[in-house]
């Protein structure tokens, strides 16, 4: 799949992204894919070109410029690692929801600029908690967001008052949202609230549970698992190819 290297300027900077797109000459309709806590690596870039591959221009931006040079995460090792993980959950913790919006009006403004791209409305998705962005800047850019996927999230449903379920009266997407069993930042009580919530907003939109752990989509995540991950890639073509504009 083609694949284009190059920047996003936003507000707070200037945002490294690749561009992944189907064979041939388009255009299609545009996704931004969010990584995991994680941040973007190879298997990423492979994940980003496989959804290409169903027909979308995939931007994968990387969500922690802001940090500048940053070294990856392993992430077979990073819970073990007391200095690396609590260098994993500032950096998590450095991206506000304001900032995701602000982010995801600049990757926008990029996709609709792109020749490869048609539409002014997009698809997001995203794992861990890029999923939980997802959620975030379908609620908080309401009028650019066609369809929104969120895998094994955590932080859907909390007390704060920036809780992403809190925003489903503002979302005009199409929501699809898989939890991961065993998950204490996704409860079954927590999946109760968000179909409440999407349900009163009218908002069209599937909540449910694989039984599969937290990070059953991402091959590196210890979780992870193959019927699941294959599972997720038949949720999100199914989901995109219904709710994006053609």
């Amino acid at each position: 799949m083609p694949t284009i290297s190059t920047t996003v300027t936003t507000a707070d900077g200037t945002c490294p992204v690749t561009l992944h797109t189907p064979n041939g000459s388009g255009p299609w309709t545009g996704v931004v894919m969010y990584v995991d806590a994680g941040g973007v690596r190879d298997l990423f870039q492979d994940m980003a070109a496989r959804l290409a591959g169903f027909g979308h221009a995939v931007l994968l931006p990387d969500v922690y410029y802001r940090h500048g040079e940053w070294e990856p995460f392993d992430m077979k090792t990073v819970f073990n690692d007391p200095k690396d993980r609590a260098r994993l959950f500032r950096m998590i913790g450095s991206i506000t929801p304001d900032m995701m919006a602000a982010d995801a009006e600049a990757f926008f403004d990029f996709l609709a600029a792109r020749p490869e791209v048609k539409g002014d409305a997009f698809g997001v998705c995203g794992y861990c908690m890029g999923g939980r962005t997802s959620i975030i800047v379908a609620g908080r850019v309401p009028d650019r967001v066609a369809a929104a996927g969120s895998f094994h999230a955590s932080g859907l449903v909390t007390d704060e008052p920036t809780s992403p379920h809190l925003l489903a009266d503002r979302i005009k997407a199409t929501v699809y949202v898989a939890g991961a069993a065993n998950d204490q930042g996704f409860t079954p009580r927590h999946a109760e609230i968000l179909d409440q919530a999407l349900t009163d907003a009218n908002v069209t939109h599937t909540v449910e549970f694989y039984p599969a752990g937290h990070g059953f989509a991402v091959p590196d995540n210890a979780p992870y698992d193959p019927e699941a991950a294959e599972r997720h890639w038949v949720a999100l073509q199914g989901l995109f190819k219904t709710a994006l504009p053609n």
